[in-house]
């Protein structure tokens, strides 16, 4: 189980403003925070500064660097962007790239990098026909992806399949379709991995926290095994440890006892 912790992002209004003032302390904090709550990577993403992304990319890397002993996962659906902060990652463990997907010019800008940088990744459901909607097509692309990946001679245990969460309030079967997706997935490609981006289930719905912690719980017994969302959400982490001890991957509850004796369940 993988948790990478998603605050270092410049689309979140607080980061925005501690990149435009080069707050460097700042995001030095957000980074320990989050190591500290729990998360395995701390991703990097300033995918909205379009116009000097690459060198926002390396401040913000070299200021996690110093901050934390944790690997980086670099954020951005652009190549150069990507590579800007994989070169300086590299000496922090084996980083994550997120993300890849099946889009013939994304695909083909980014498994240079993922092979450079020997580098887990993140792939998205996704190809030049768009986003698809049932379990059933996103099995397809999966199966694409997976094949393509390994025999450009990815790693099985590097690839986290991503179904692409949609918005309940756009879609009743949003949930359900990630649920089923992911059965298809585990059940054919046992070795893979899983992830998303949890929280985007709630957008523009009201208390989304509380539908972040109920699919949380609900992927989780699916077979998702990796997810990218705020650690600092005391509530989620604690449904995140208690989901792991019922589900039999918490040796002798002790990873749920050290977070209770941590405080987090006061």
């Amino acid at each position: 189980m993988l948790i990478v912790g998603e605050l270092i992002n410049t689309s979140r209004k607080a980061i925005k403003e501690a990149v435009e003032k080069r707050d460097a302390a700042y995001i030095r904090e957000i980074a320990r925070k989050q190591a500290a709550a729990g998360a395995h990577y701390i991703d990097v993403n300033c995918g909205t500064m379009v116009h000097n992304e690459p060198e926002i990319m390396q401040w913000l890397v070299e200021l996690v660097k110093e901050a934390v002993d944790r690997p980086l996962c670099i954020d951005s659906p652009s190549a150069r962007a990507l590579e800007a902060g994989l070169a300086l990652a590299v000496d922090k463990g084996q980083p994550m790239v997120n993300s890849i997907s099946a889009e013939k010019e994304r695909y083909e800008s980014v498994l240079p990098l993922v092979l450079k940088y020997r580098a887990k990744v993140v792939a998205l459901l996704m190809d030049d026909s768009g986003m698809p909607d049932t379990a059933e097509q996103r099995l397809d692309v999966a199966r694409r992806l997976v094949a393509d990946l390994t025999a450009a001679g990815v790693p099985m245990e590097d690839i986290y399949i991503d179904p692409l969460v949609k918005p309940v309030s756009t879609s009743d079967g949003a949930g359900l379709e990630v649920l089923e997706a992911l059965r298809l997935i585990k059940k054919e490609f046992p070795a893979v991995h899983t992830i998303c981006g949890l929280s985007n289930v709630s957008y523009g719905l009201p208390s989304r926290p509380v539908l972040n912690q109920a699919f949380l719980i609900q992927t989780m017994t699916a077979g998702m095994d990796s997810y990218i969302l705020d650690p600092l959400d005391k509530k989620l982490m604690g449904f995140y440890y208690a989901s792991r001890a019922l589900l039999g991957q918490d040796e002798y509850c002790s990873d749920y006892l050290a977070a209770y004796r941590a405080g987090l369940y006061s």
